[in-house]
């Protein structure tokens, strides 16, 4: 988890710093919601993926609501790594590219926790 979580922060900053627009702003808003759904699975391992979807996406929704306040701004103004977590403004297009972060992130890891299941399944399989 912790190398994913690197994985998206490092293509986060390189987007950034090679490309300039509406790609950045909303690669970057999806990124870091996949941040956040990696933070949740390296916490809480046996969560379920669509409780750790809905815990990314919920948690990103409050700090981007939260901009809505003075406080992230404030902070953002006095330290890099504040802006990088709280971000200074709120935007609502980044409401709806969280999920686009997340839901991938999800169906994966649905995908590979079944297979995983399939596998180590010690019931025999029924024959005719």
């Amino acid at each position: 988890m912790v190398v994913s979580a690197t994985g998206f922060a490092g293509a986060a900053f390189t987007i950034r710093a090679t490309m300039d627009g509406p790609i950045e702003q909303y690669s970057g808003a999806a990124l870091s919601a996949a941040i956040v759904y990696t933070i949740v699975i390296l916490i809480w391992p046996p969560i379920s993926p669509l409780l750790a979807g809905g815990a990314a996406i919920a948690y990103c929704w409050f700090i981007e609501f939260a901009q809505l306040t003075p406080i992230p701004a404030a902070l953002s103004q006095r330290s890099w790594l504040a802006r990088q977590m709280l971000g200074a403004r709120f935007d609502l297009i980044d409401v709806a590219w969280y999920p686009v972060g997340v839901i991938p992130l999800v169906a994966a890891h649905w995908f590979l926790r079944a297979r995983t299941r399939s596998r180590t399944d010690p019931t025999p399989a029924l024959t005719s």
